[in-house]
């Protein structure tokens, strides 16, 4: 029998905290109505933010559209539509391709947090050069938005983030459901 000064006699008895996850706090566990309420919100949230980006992609694409021959304009037209329409496809792929590879090895709590960070410390460079780019890319914005839409769907409509597979193992193993190996 291990004794009290053994490690595995000191073993904690009490249950790992549930740690709560960017944008979807501690509803993870239970996905109840509160957590459906904040993955609705926050798809509510980015798509609108994405409207704004198409109507902005398409005002930018409308000035440059103005200043071509009526036969260009036309045949730069379905260009646009076809461009757009495989963008669109290929930003679902790119997601969805993403997502299997996540949930093959779930980031913990900690990881998610700490790429989250580094993440949001690199797009604030991205926009500030990205501002430049809205002007010089006007000609394909279009294709650009819609890449962006199809990402954005393949990604508010998984059963499951890889975050919170990663944080559902990560509780198993600190409350000593499973092994680590």
């Amino acid at each position: 029998m291990a004794s009290r000064a053994s490690s595995r006699g000191t073993a904690s008895l009490a249950p790992a905290r549930i740690p709560a996850l960017p944008g979807l706090g501690t509803t993870w566990v239970e996905r109840g109505a509160r957590y459906w309420l904040r993955r609705t919100f926050s798809a509510a949230a980015w798509l609108a933010a994405l409207a704004f980006c198409c109507y902005i992609a398409l005002v930018l694409y409308g000035s440059f559209r103005g200043a071509l021959p009526p036969t260009a304009r036309a045949v730069w037209d379905w260009a646009q539509v076809a461009a757009s329409a495989a963008a669109l496809v290929w930003g679902w792929l790119v997601q969805r391709r993403d997502h299997r590879r996540k949930l093959l090895d779930p980031p913990a709590p900690g990881e998610f947090r700490a790429a989250k960070r580094d993440e949001v410390r690199r797009s604030v460079w991205l926009t500030l050069a990205g501002r430049t780019l809205w002007l010089i890319a006007a000609p394909v914005m279009p294709a650009v938005v819609a890449w962006a839409v199809g990402w954005s769907a393949a990604a508010f409509t998984v059963r499951e983030y890889p975050s919170e597979v990663g944080a559902r193992r990560w509780l198993q193993v600190h409350n000593g459901q499973t092994s680590t190996s």
